[in-house]
């Protein structure tokens, strides 16, 4: 059996594509700002804001459990309005051997669609797929739309 895993998922969004990918693109670090109750901070380890090959170190919650996460942006594609990073350290590691987000913003008469992809690899069979973080993105991506709709 296989260990490799992908999970997919997408929310509707009142915040247009663009202005969405904005955000995550040249302001990460507001992503706390909009949904404080889901993550804590995102800080800038190494690069600059919005760089490919920049590091960046989340501090969230997941199950009700504080959890970390240290990424670095793989890609980035303003046309698309998607963006990838990669798990290099934190706890996700601790139980798949890498973890891979994609994340796009496909636009939809005055809104948009928030796009997820997890791909990753189970260290073993008996680790559960994140579904539960899969919902938690989403969560995020809501958040970070009503953030942008006030003006943010």
């Amino acid at each position: 059996m296989s260990l490799q895993r992908k999970l997919e998922g997408d929310i509707e969004i009142e915040a247009s594509a663009s202005k969405f990918h904005e955000l995550l693109h040249k302001r990460l670090h507001h992503v706390p700002k909009a949904s404080g109750d889901k993550v804590q901070s995102c800080e800038l380890h190494e690069g600059d804001w919005g760089k490919v090959g920049s590091i960046v170190y989340w501090n969230y919650f997941l199950d009700g459990k504080a959890k970390v996460g240290k990424h670095v942006i793989e890609a980035i594609d303003e046309e698309k309005n998607l963006m990838k990073f990669k798990e290099i350290e934190g706890d996700l590691l601790k139980i798949y051997k890498s973890f891979n987000y994609t994340i796009q913003a496909i636009p939809k008469g005055k809104g948009s669609v928030v796009h997820w992809t997890m791909e990753y690899e189970k260290l073993h069979e008996n680790i559960p797929d994140s579904h539960s973080l899969l919902e938690l993105c989403l969560a995020i991506a809501k958040d970070i739309s009503d953030h942008i709709q006030k003006g943010n």
